[in-house]
């Protein structure tokens, strides 16, 4: 028994595993645990063992109590706590002491009135956890008896019976799909479940048409979503294999969408753009998702049907959004980014948006939500999408969804020399002002150069009061960027981790650094820097602006003395 628990924790590419192995004669119960992909760090494993939980931020020391009394110190920590994702950190030390752990925590848990806590039985914290149980069940039942076996087994039944109950009322999107993937695993590692296979995977299949959009992206058009739900799908087409079913031609296609998706997200530095909602980008998780890739093309230049498109020149990476809000049920953490984009060059990030952090979200969503998070035009100080105000409202629609917003955007790509040229417009602050605001971009094919015009238009039939209000460009700075101001107020020096310099120019505007916020950090939210423009609708309608990359590090200490003494760096 134990010889064969640690050839399976130790199968870094590893499969579904049979768990015919471990108890002879109990396959009619229990038959096979799919492969977690997430990857684990065996040197947790002595953190827990000491009693010590660390999840979301924060750190709970257990003195001997049960985990499970003591209380939770934010709602984050407790959702991973109750998911049970940390047993593959135990699997991954592979001792008898760590196996023993597990066993004695999932135990604990079983036998603990803790276990009816509401977090607990919330829908995408209880598929979670059934996942996690049915893909740690060589850990934790590897060196067991058969009662312990028959005690998890009923338990485990239990909890599968409750999420089929969640399914009537779970909310829409990832929540959903997230309890059908786990209905799925459980009626694959179960057996005799022939009846629940056909029906799960049929609903998996409907809620995957519906929620996978053709070009690849989400409904709710979070990259963070792709990543999510790929982390459970991968394995689940795996063990449908191993259990010589054939997956769901839904499920195949999905897949087959989602995985350049991915990538068209993806700057040079691994990491994902930060739109609508997404956090930090895991690059040991990324890296383990695009291993399953087997197209490794070119990204595609536009997503229509999620609402993005992609300007790649040289080293030069521009990722823009060019969608409306996604429907308001799937919108709870949509934001008001239209037109907003972010800029790289080569493994370096230099435009971004401030995105959303990991934990603690709470604090942050209204901020990182809002136009003036974004790197786009702002007017009269006003989001381009409305969100739920009302704390009773957002207490019955579980969050806060988007109530207006743009309702149309013009997009228009072409070839042009020596470069591409996007040209997009939406109609957010139509209604309220009476405007369109316009952006046109134009990315050198060398990826030299970045230009770009922001302009307020009359709207057609608008009711607003018109363009008498003021504006504003933002650009936010990635936090690795230093960025010096010119000393003629009109440009900004921008110098890279890799010693490149980039300058920022608005010639006909006053230029300003101010500071903002990166939340999206693997690491918390860190302080950074962000370039704006401020225009008054009345004296100017449009502000030209350009990125371009002016030197490397062979002229860096020339371009330093040129920013103190020069109005201008030399191009």
């Amino acid at each position: 028994m134990d010889r064969f628990a640690r050839s399976v924790a130790a199968r870094a590419s590893g499969g579904s595993v049979a768990l015919s192995q471990l108890w002879p004669g109990r396959t009619d119960r229990l038959i096979i645990a799919p492969h977690d992909l997430r990857t684990a760090d065996a040197t947790r494993a002595a953190e827990i063992y000491a009693g010590r939980f660390v999840f979301a931020g924060k750190i709970v020391t257990c003195h001997g109590r049960s985990i499970f009394d003591l209380e939770p110190p934010s709602e984050d920590w407790e959702v991973a706590l109750l998911g049970f994702g940390w047993l593959r950190h135990l699997r991954a030390a592979d001792t008898a002491l760590t196996r023993a752990n597990a066993r004695s925590l999932v135990d604990d848990w079983i036998t603990n009135p803790a276990n009816r806590r509401p977090i607990g039985r919330r829908a995408d914290v209880l598929s979670r956890r059934v996942i996690s149980l049915l893909s740690q069940a060589p850990l934790v039942l590897g060196d067991t008896d058969g009662k312990f076996y028959r005690r998890y087994l009923r338990w485990l039944t239990r909890e599968i019976r409750y999420l089929r109950y969640a399914m009537l009322d779970v909310g829409d999107g990832v929540p959903r799909l997230q309890v059908l993937i786990a209905l799925c695993y459980a009626s694959l590692c179960l057996a005799n479940q022939g009846r629940h296979v056909r029906s799960t995977s049929r609903r998996l299949s409907d809620e995957l048409q519906r929620q996978i959009l053709p070009d690849g992206g989400h409904i709710s058009r979070n990259p963070g979503a792709l990543i999510e739900l790929l982390i459970d799908l991968l394995p689940l087409r795996q063990t449908f294999a191993a259990r010589n079913i054939a997956p769901p031609p839904a499920l195949l296609n999905a897949i087959d969408r989602m995985m350049p998706m991915l990538r068209f997200f993806r700057h040079g530095d691994g990491s994902i753009a930060l739109f609508n909602g997404m956090s930090g980008t895991p690059s040991d998780l990324l890296a383990t998702l695009l291993a399953y890739d087997d197209t490794h093309g070119t990204p595609m230049a536009g997503m229509p049907h999620s609402g993005f498109q992609r300007l790649d020149g040289g080293p030069m990476t521009v990722i823009m959004e060019t969608g409306l809000p996604p429907p308001a049920n799937v919108s709870h953490e949509a934001h008001a980014g239209c037109l907003s984009f972010e800029l790289s060059s080569g493994p370096n990030r230099i435009v971004i948006n401030c995105g959303m952090p990991s934990n603690g979200r709470d604090n942050w969503r209204a901020f990182a939500r809002s136009t003036a998070a974004h790197s786009t035009l702002t007017y009269h100080d006003t989001s381009s999408c409305q969100f739920v105000e009302m704390t009773a409202m957002k207490r019955f629609l579980h969050g806060a969804p988007v109530v207006s917003g743009p309702s149309n955007v013009d997009l228009s790509r072409q070839d042009v020399p020596d470069g591409t040229m996007l040209t997009a417009s939406h109609n957010g602050y139509a209604h309220q002002f009476g405007i369109l605001h316009r952006r046109v971009l134009m990315a050198a094919s060398d990826g030299s150069r970045l230009e770009g015009e922001d302009i307020i238009v009359p709207a057609t039939g608008g009711r607003g009061r018109g363009a008498d209000s003021d504006f504003a460009v933002r650009f936010h700075l990635h936090p690795s960027v230093k960025a010096s101001r010119l000393s003629d107020a009109r440009g900004v020096m921008l110098v890279l981790p890799n010693r490149d310099v980039w300058t920022f120019e608005a010639l006909e505007d006053k230029v300003d650094l101010e500071e903002s916020v990166f939340l999206s950090g693997n690491d918390g939210p860190r302080r950074t820097a962000q370039i704006v423009i401020r225009q008054d609708a009345r004296q100017a309608t449009s502000i030209r602006w350009s990125f371009v990359r002016s030197a490397t590090s062979a002229t860096l200490t020339a371009a330093r003395r040129n920013a103190r003494r020069e109005p201008e760096l030399p191009l």
